[in-house]
């Protein structure tokens, strides 16, 4: 035990730390007086002040009780208060009465042990009242926070309780109308419905009964309410789609204009679009400064609708087949060319065509003939003429000659024409534009034909557009550019599946470059029909000037009849050992002299010879 001169040497912090390590509470706010008085007792003090501890408890306990029962009867939070500081104030007096005599005697009994001085005792029991007094106040204040505190934190709880009530009250409701909605959905689901009331769940349930086959791309379509806009206007166009992911409707003959129409990237990623797509819809400007209209809404694509367009089997998976169905080109009125063409190398549906021409031979009246054959003879056919890098008055030509063919505009024609001024960039762009617009035709099912003029200056186009490979054939030809003509050339081809590519193309020969010639011998295995036409035939003023020996079908035993087929086998041989000038002039006399080919082919066969 330390003595109180010890003690009163020491400083405040140590007395203070020395009175947490006993256990004594409030000591950090107590003076240096207050501890040395409360360090100075002995073990039986301390007894004391644990009973005294012992007993405040006792009474904060009953004084909540007290307070919870006033609480009850609807009192005021200040008798509560106030009532608890009088018990307070009674039961810390009673208290002081009997520590104070307690202490008094113990404390007074060692002092007269150590000092055996009365004035030490008067001090020591004055001190110890007046301390005992401020100690009492400072714990009734305490406890008065205490109570108000814990009936603070009462309330709090059974509000906070309250508000968990209503929470889970709510979660369950949400949760319970969640579940009768997704329960509905669901129901809705399997019956292929997809609505959010019953009057729109009863609508689709009439539309799935009308239309089971309907996609869930038209039934979503058909549910959304899509905002309409006034200023919007249709619009129809070919799709070219650019290596950036999006593409323009092209409106004014495969070329570039101001009315062309922007399709998204996610618009071509949803629907499948790929380039040549004949798309038909609205269009806006989203903003007075766009240069562009964009695509709002897809009515068509490729005459049907845009899901059933995304379901189609590509181009290259389709199985191609030989030609078995004719084209036939001899009609009324008609000139004799269409009937030679139709007994020497006849034309099929899918047919792979060159005609190989020199200069001036007429190989661009022979196109006209044909187109205006298969105009009249076959409207189901979807016919293009694609010019490049021709004169534009020839181009004029073509298209007078095709629109009074096809005054009544009964069949579907189109011209395509890059002339010469045109840059290179733009004969190869055109070109694959038309050939991929022919290609998603006959993914549609459709038959199709191209008639091309000419093969040999679209390869000479791309011979300047592509990069250099570091081979050169000869006449200067890169070999890469012969892939895309190639190509170009190799879509025709009849489908088994349905559908049909047909491409008559034109080659020029003997016009003094080599190149052209090494182009003509690249493609010369490739088609399976060749008509040949001869210059000198031409300069007689003989016309078509159709050679009639190098002119010829593969297995046109597919496309000929029976009677056609013994016909042409005696003319071949009669005509085998004559020259070509002879041989054609000799044939066309015999045409001549008969008005169809049926006629043709019955008087050869009943005289055998010519």
């Amino acid at each position: 035990m330390a003595t109180e001169d010890t003690l009163k040497k020491m400083q405040v912090a140590a007395l203070r730390a020395m009175a947490k390590e006993r256990g004594i509470k409030g000591a950090s706010s107590m003076r240096k007086a207050q501890l040395i008085e409360i360090l100075l007792p002995t073990d039986g003090d301390r007894k004391t002040e644990n009973t005294v501890e012992k007993t405040e408890t006792a009474e904060e306990l009953a004084q909540e009780k007290t307070e919870e029962k006033h609480a009850t009867k609807n009192v005021r939070r200040t008798s509560g208060r106030k009532a608890g500081s009088n018990n307070e104030k009674q039961s810390g007096s009673n208290n002081e009465k009997q520590a104070g005599t307690n202490n008094e005697k113990q404390s007074g009994s060692n002092n007269e042990k150590q000092s055996g001085s009365n004035n030490e005792k008067q001090a020591e029991t004055k001190n110890e009242n007046h301390t005992g007094t401020r100690n009492e106040k400072q714990t009734a204040e305490k406890n008065d926070k205490k109570v108000e505190v814990k009936n603070d934190k009462k309330k709090d709880r059974k509000t906070s309780e309250k508000k968990i009530e209503k929470n889970n009250q709510e979660k369950k409701s949400s949760d319970e109308y969640k579940q009768k909605k997704n329960n509905g959905r669901m129901h809705q689901n399997r019956r292929g419905r997809n609505s959010e009331n019953s009057q729109a769940g009863a609508e689709n349930a009439e539309k799935a009964q009308k239309a089971p086959d309907e996609s869930p791309v038209e039934a979503a379509r058909e549910q959304a309410e899509i905002p309409r806009y006034k200023d919007a206007r249709p619009c129809r166009g070919m799709l070219e789609v650019l290596p950036d992911g999006f593409g323009f409707l092209r409106g004014n003959g495969y070329t570039t204009d101001e009315n062309d129409v922007y399709v998204s990237p996610s618009q071509i990623r949803r629907f499948r679009l790929r380039t040549g797509d004949v798309i038909t819809g609205e269009t806006r400007k989203n903003n007075p400064t766009d240069k562009f209209g964009a695509l709002l809404f897809m009515d068509s694509v490729n005459g049907i609708s845009p899901d059933e367009n995304a379901r189609r089997t590509p181009f290259e998976k389709l199985t191609p087949v030989f030609p078995n169905e004719r084209i036939r080109l001899e009609r009324e009125g008609g000139s004799a060319a269409a009937r030679i063409v139709d007994l020497v190398s006849p034309i099929g549906k899918g047919q792979r065509g060159m005609i190989v021409s020199q200069p001036k031979a007429g190989k661009t009246t022979l196109l006209k003939e044909v187109a205006i054959s298969v105009m009249q003879n076959n409207p189901e056919i979807h016919l293009i003429i694609l010019l490049i890098d021709e004169r534009p008055e020839e181009v004029t030509d073509m298209k007078e000659t095709i629109a009074k063919a096809n005054a009544d505009n009964k069949v579907d024609v189109e011209v395509v024409a890059s002339t010469f001024d045109e840059t290179p960039e733009n004969h190869k762009r055109i070109s694959e534009i038309v050939i991929d617009h022919a290609r998603r035709m006959v993914e549609s099912k459709q038959d199709v034909m191209i008639l091309l003029d000419s093969i040999t200056r679209l390869a000479r186009a791309y011979n300047l557009t592509v990069p250099p490979s570091g081979k050169t054939l000869s006449g200067g030809l890169d070999p890469t550019a012969l892939y895309m003509p190639k190509r170009f050339f190799g879509a025709a081809r009849n489908m088994r599946e349905g559908g049909s590519l047909t491409i008559l193309a034109t080659a020029l020969v003997d016009t003094g470059s080599r190149m052209d010639d090494v182009v003509y011998e690249e493609f010369k295995g490739t088609g399976n029909m060749e008509l040949v036409l001869d210059r000198s035939l031409s300069e007689r003023r003989i016309f078509p000037a159709i050679d009639l020996a190098k002119s010829s079908t593969r297995r046109d035993d597919m496309l000929f009849t029976r009677e056609e087929m013994v016909a042409m086998n005696i003319v071949r041989r009669a005509l085998s050992g004559v020259k070509g000038e002879e041989a054609t002039e000799q044939f066309l006399n015999l045409i001549s002299h008969t008005k169809t080919n049926y006629d043709f082919c019955r008087e050869v066969v009943r005289m055998r010879v010519l």
